[in-house]
């Protein structure tokens, strides 16, 4: 595994407020960050941006000349910039206000104020993006695992594979709804299927149902990711026979953990 530290990485903090913003950066400075940028406003963010890369950009909700997700859009649209960590610091709680950034990828939702223990584990979440961890199965070779990776979202899909592929992961196939990996699992074999919750058409529920009822790899283990937070709702999905669920953001860590206990129980 590659070992990053904190020092090692280049954190962008884009927001209006003087007084947020050196909260923000004195916060930076105490997990061990030291090369920090700020700017005040979308439009100076994508200036910074297009000069000089960075490892992670941390984001207020709201500027004068438009919001964090036009930002999150510009950046995911430059091919060059693309794959930046993003992460989100808002009082913002409304769900629907918040779902697009979970589809796009981010990795950490922060609330304002957030604690000490939330930018860690943001920070973390953004060095084991950057790291390669592979996973040593004693049943597996990470290597030639097939994951059949199931998500409407272009940038979910984006940022999943790229997790997975850190831990090892590289036979990764893609498909952007249930119906799609109906069509795929009738003509190919997988070792593990990981799936968003709602898509279009089918969604995970449904092709969680195909898999266990009607298709020839029905022991398939299945993590679905999700941004669901209802309990029943949630109960009923595990019923179906889900093997694990992962929230929306998709941590790296997290999975690993989910993923050893599902490949190797």
């Amino acid at each position: 595994m590659t070992t990053m530290n904190p020092s090692d990485i280049s954190i962008l903090v884009v927001e209006p407020s003087d007084t947020q913003r050196k909260i923000i950066t004195n916060e930076l400075k105490k997990q061990g960050v030291t090369e920090l940028s700020s700017a005040k406003s979308v439009s100076e963010a994508l200036s910074i941006v297009e000069r000089h890369s960075y490892d992670l950009i941390t984001s207020a909700m709201y500027f004068d000349d438009g919001t964090a997700l036009d930002l999150l859009k510009k950046i995911r649209a430059n091919d060059k910039i693309s794959d930046t960590a993003f992460m989100l610091v808002s009082s913002e709680h409304k769900r629907e206000n918040l779902e697009e950034f979970k589809q796009s990828g981010v990795i950490a939702l922060l609330p304002k104020p957030f604690t000490h223990d939330h930018l860690a584990a943001a920070i973390n979440t953004t060095i084991d993006l950057l790291s390669a961890d592979e996973m040593e199965l004693e049943h597996f070779d990470v290597h030639e695992i097939r994951v059949l990776l199931v998500d409407d979202s272009r940038l979910a899909r984006n940022h999943i594979k790229r997790v997975l592929n850190n831990l090892g992961m590289m036979k990764v196939t893609e498909a952007v709804d249930g119906q799609q990996a109906i069509n795929l699992l009738q003509d190919s074999m997988f070792d593990l299927i990981v799936t968003d919750y709602n898509m279009p058409e089918v969604d995970g529920r449904e092709l969680t149902r195909y898999v266990r009822e009607q298709s020839q790899q029905s022991h398939l283990p299945i993590l679905m990711v999700t941004s669901e937070s209802n309990d029943t709702h949630l109960a009923n999905i595990e019923q179906d026979g889900v093997n694990a669920l992962c929230d929306k953001p998709f941590e790296p860590q997290v999975v690993k953990q989910i993923l050893y206990k599902l490949l190797e129980h």
